[in-house]
């Protein structure tokens, strides 16, 4: 594990340049890196995380500039995106440029491209002259890493070189949207918001996300610790726990601020603050409850509004028919 350092940079680009993965911090979470012009690379982060070939990867760029090099057609409204929000917590779905692999696009048509807000990743990609193919680090299905640590803990020597710059800022994964027929859809919200993109824009953002391999992240049952997730309102906490521990459940408590009442033998997670630091926080608390071998994890969800919506989509995949364990 290496810090952020000139030496962190010269030896990411080296392993990248001989096709191998690189654990990279971002402003959203740890991203598991490869060429995403060499095939062989784009492969082995499918075969690491046990992902499905058809998901897409989302293409990191080190500059605006790239755009086009990946995008086949670029609509004026897509430019304005990239120039208002990168670098930034935004992803673009746009036509693919030829010679993009289809083990980076999972065959579609189209390709998910962004400019990470982070100046280590973007002194590596500037260095590597090329783009990386960069999903969260950890196994398919499982939470999203926001540490150095959990990158270790999750993929272990599966990865060549894991970076470490410290705690994600913003905790959750890029808002995407995809720009097809001059039309805006959100395929999966962000802390950036739909109505931050329409001010932008100047026009209405649909909030459609399809099917679960049109963008990343977007299965019903996702971001899953091994605690199984209860989503309650703030009311419904404490009734809520004392019936799980009644049941001889451990439970532990997620809320921005904790409900007044709890029962003795709760597992009081570290407060989230508000819908900020929810987002900011999610994941670290998730697997904090997962170290604590609790079984159940009571999530008091946030008001559906700004960074709430982001939380309530990933909090809702991690409470999922097939989640948890």
């Amino acid at each position: 594990m290496l810090p952020d350092s000139e030496e962190a940079v010269a030896a990411a680009v080296d392993v990248l340049r001989v096709g191998g993965l690189v654990a990279i911090p971002t402003e959203t979470v740890y991203g598991l890196a490869a060429d995403a012009s060499n095939r062989r690379a784009v492969r082995r982060v499918f075969a690491v995380k046990g992902r499905p070939a058809d998901h897409p990867l989302i293409v990191h760029l080190g500059a605006r500039e790239q755009l086009r090099r990946w995008a086949g057609s670029v609509p004026p409204v897509a430019e304005r995106l990239a120039d208002a929000f990168w670098p930034g917590p935004l992803t673009l779905v746009l036509p693919r440029a030829t010679g993009v692999l289809d083990e980076v696009t999972g065959g579609r048509p189209t390709v998910a491209l962004r400019v990470p807000d982070q100046p280590l990743v973007l002194r590596i990609l500037a260095r590597f002259g090329g783009a990386i193919a960069a999903p969260s680090a950890n196994r398919f299905g499982r939470v999203s890493p926001t540490r150095a640590g959990h990158v270790v803990a999750d993929l272990g020597g599966d990865v060549d070189l894991v970076l470490d710059a410290g705690p994600c800022p913003v905790g959750l994964e890029s808002t995407i949207v995809e720009v097809a027929d001059d039309q805006l859809r959100v395929l999966r919200p962000g802390v950036l918001t739909a109505a931050e993109i329409a001010r932008v824009a100047g026009r209405e953002v649909h909030e459609d996300p399809g099917g679960p391999a049109r963008a990343p992240g977007m299965l019903a049952s996702h971001y899953a610790p091994a605690a199984r997730v209860v989503l309650v309102r703030a009311a419904e906490a404490v009734p809520a726990v004392e019936g799980l521990l009644a049941a001889g459940r451990s439970v532990a408590v997620l809320a921005e601020t904790l409900p007044p009442g709890l029962p003795e033998g709760t597992v009081a997670l570290e407060p989230v603050g508000d819908a900020t630091g929810y987002a900011r926080h999610l994941y670290d608390r998730l697997r904090e409850a997962d170290r604590l071998g609790v079984d159940v994890v009571v999530a008091v969800v946030p008001a559906p509004t700004g960074a709430g919506v982001a939380v309530l989509d990933r909090l809702r995949r991690a409470a999922g028919p097939t989640a948890g364990g």
